[in-house]
């Protein structure tokens, strides 16, 4: 009786780690797909003539999107559960895409681009409240195995870009709606999933949600912390992720081919940075890698502006893996804030990192219209500083009064 017991846990364990990499392995083709736009902008400004001011509307066309709708439709999410909404969001993305592929002026591409981040945003949250769901108590390790999916499709993207969009052109989009198809899938699959655990879980004993342990003017200061914090991280990394490939043709020459293998190399760092993450924060505390990831990045993004190219590729990767490693802990710590709103939280900091991340980027791009591009990272350098904020957030100890007196 006893290794049956034992059995059925470990085929539960093992179950639901498929599910996490399932979502993760989600995560990475959505994002690839959302990544197509920023991959293509080379051609695209010079196809059409695009300022880097339109370029970083894309940018925000396609995020804002998700600042907007992500909370909105985690709450949704939070209040009735919604398993096939994860496949729907795939739908929309190939919608998009296909729109990227026939787009022939700005404003098609600028639609396209919406169009894009709304599916994005109705993945993000339902996909982290899966990866939750399936994290058996390990919320850190499951987040980050959630995020390294996403960044390892956008770190692919230049990639992609190098060795398909830019010598095959922008028709050659059409055929990434296959990556489309297959995500479709696999989020099918991860719906049903779902529809069965909230199957299982409503004939157990309901558990009473824990009420915030903070008061609300706690909460207010704590989550305008969070918000500094992303706006300081997704503001330096959107705009790696939208310039990076620019400032490396303005200051060393290279052409757009050879600059998306930096960019690679970045977004590669970013990948590995989240997934590191993520169990350091179980392990040592969230608050310990929120600290050394946003202010531990300040003296590497302060040097890589006056560098020459193999120490600017250099800083560029320690820049992603030191920054990107507290996104992961930043997610179950707000989560930890507000119990019971998994998804509306999840919602909120994807949503804002986007939308801030966007903004940013536009006004990045704006910026190098008028002084160039070296002297937009020169500025943007000093984002980083924003992490001695975190002092202000509350101790895990004040989340977790019951655990003082266990």
């Amino acid at each position: 009786m006893t290794s049956t017991v034992a059995s059925s846990a470990h085929d539960a364990q093992r179950t639901a780690l498929s599910i996490i990499l399932a979502v993760s392995g989600a995560h990475l083709l959505n994002d690839l797909l959302q990544f197509l736009l920023p991959a293509l902008y080379p051609m695209l400004r010079e196809t059409y003539g695009l300022s880097y001011f339109q370029i970083g509307m894309l940018t925000l066309g396609q995020q804002i999107t998700a600042c907007v709708l992500q909370p909105a439709f985690g709450l949704s999410g939070d209040l009735k559960p919604k398993p096939y909404w994860l496949a729907l969001s795939m739908g929309i993305v190939a919608a998009g895409v296909a729109m990227l592929a026939a787009a022939n002026g700005f404003w098609l591409l600028f639609l396209a681009a919406v169009v894009m981040g709304t599916g994005s945003a109705l993945f993000h949250p339902e996909a982290s409240r899966v990866a939750r769901m399936a994290s058996g108590g390990r919320l850190g390790f499951a987040q980050s195995l959630f995020q390294v999916g996403g960044n390892a499709g956008t770190a692919l993207g230049p990639l992609a870009a190098a060795l398909i969009l830019l010598p095959m052109g922008q028709g050659s989009v059409f055929w990434f709606l296959a990556v489309a198809v297959v995500g479709f899938a696999l989020l099918t699959w991860v719906g049903q999933w779902f529809v069965e655990h909230q199957r299982q879980a409503a004939s157990r004993p309901r558990v009473p949600v824990a009420k915030p342990a903070l008061s609300r003017q706690r909460l207010i200061v704590a989550f305008a912390v969070i918000g500094m914090l992303l706006l300081s991280k997704f503001i330096y990394i959107e705009g790696l992720k939208s310039y990076y490939a620019f400032f490396l043709i303005e200051k060393f020459g290279l052409s757009a081919t050879e600059a998306q293998y930096y960019l690679f190399a970045f977004l590669g760092s970013v990948a590995a940075g989240t997934f590191f993450g993520g169990p350091i924060g179980d392990r040592y505390g969230r608050l310990a890698v929120i600290w050394v990831s946003i202010l531990g990045a300040l003296p590497f993004t302060l040097a890589l502006p006056y560098l020459d190219l193999f120490w600017t590729a250099v800083m560029s990767i320690m820049i992603g893996l030191i920054l990107s490693s507290a996104f992961s802990a930043m997610v179950v710590y707000a989560q930890e804030l507000v119990p019971g709103k998994v998804g509306m939280i999840a919602g909120f900091v994807f949503g804002f990192a986007f939308g801030i991340g966007a903004l940013g980027a536009a006004v990045m791009g704006a910026l190098a219209d008028w002084i160039g591009m070296i002297a937009v990272f020169q500025i943007c350098a000093f984002l980083p500083a924003l992490g001695i904020l975190t002092i202000l957030l509350p101790k895990t100890a004040e989340l977790h009064p019951e655990r003082k007196t266990a």
